[in-house]
């Protein structure tokens, strides 16, 4: 079975649970008199996020980063739609290699979550982009992508000596306005031990898996793979600071019988600083994100939450 349809079943099945669980709740409000019957279905409700999440990201010439988000990929999947025109060239051929210029990209993402449940999450979201490489203009800023995902906490610490797992898993779909329009998977398995009973200090430790699709059989980008280790602490004024050092593992990307990204293997940082509230929802945050030679900050803030 291909894995994009593997994909769309697992996301069926979780909002197929979810749906149950939620029947049966009110189900079981019904049965108590007319007086429990607004507090069940208050409680089957699920809540709702909308998030607005800002993005920065330089990348260096002739190089493709894909990191743990993706704002540095977005910019260089541009750089390589340009240098998908030059394979047009009947000069490609005696070419020894294209070189991509450096680039810089800004984005906007607006993931709209559901947590259907305390250990699992449905979000969907669109992300418009806007890029420069070279000495080129900034394009038009415009919906570069939209994507669907689930958080799922698989099995959970409370208290006791095995780490929480959580599974995150985003499908990812570029709008199909070039000849290049590409299709990624993201996912991340990651164990989180708490050091304490409030979990508001701890260790982390994750895997990462990247592999993006591209129609046009012209192109063909490897996948990325990322392991890392790192920590949390929140302090008593909601104040959380996270820090995940890793290694990041990419294929490289090929256009016909060139390759302008060389596979490397290379560290990365990413650090994370937010404020939370008394229910341990993030109000506001800043992430930055450290490659060997590429970087970007996020800043994410969402303006309404419910």
């Amino acid at each position: 079975m291909p894995v994009r349809s593997v994909y769309w079943l697992m996301l069926a099945g979780v909002a197929s649970l979810y749906l149950s669980s939620a029947a049966l709740s009110k189900d079981n409000g019904s049965s108590n008199g007319d007086s429990d019957d607004g507090a069940a279905s208050t409680a089957a409700l699920p809540n709702i996020y909308l998030d607005l999440r800002t993005n920065y990201a330089k990348v260096p010439a002739n190089t493709l980063s894909i990191g743990f988000s993706n704002p540095s990929l977005t910019g260089a999947l541009a750089t390589l739609r340009t240098l998908s025109g030059l394979t047009n060239s009947p000069t490609v051929q005696s070419l020894p290699a294209l070189s991509s210029p450096a680039g810089q990209n800004i984005s906007m993402d607006v993931p709209f979550t559901v947590d259907v449940s305390d250990r699992v999450s449905l979000y969907s979201g669109l992300t418009g982009s806007t890029s420069q490489s070279g000495t080129s203009d900034w394009s038009t800023f415009a919906v570069s992508s939209w994507n669907v995902g689930l958080q799922a906490d698989l099995y959970e610490q409370n208290g006791g000596s095995i780490p929480t797992v959580t599974l995150q898993s985003t499908y990812t779909r570029s709008v199909p306005d070039s000849p290049l329009a590409t299709t990624s998977f993201n996912n991340i398995l990651e164990f989180d031990y708490a050091l304490n009973k409030d979990e508001t200090k701890g260790f982390l430790a994750g895997v990462q898996y990247t592999r993006i699709e591209v129609d046009s059989p012209r192109a063909r980008i490897h996948p990325n793979f990322s392991g890392y280790v790192g920590g949390y602490y929140q302090w008593d004024n909601d104040w959380k600071f996270t820090g995940r050092v890793g290694v990041q593992s990419f294929g490289g990307a090929q256009l016909l019988n060139v390759t302008p990204f060389q596979p490397f293997t290379q560290p990365i940082v990413r650090l994370d600083l937010d404020r939370m509230d008394d229910n341990d929802n993030r109000l506001f945050g800043i992430t930055a994100e450290i490659a060997w030679a590429p970087y970007l900050l996020a800043v994410r803030t969402p303006p309404a939450m419910v």
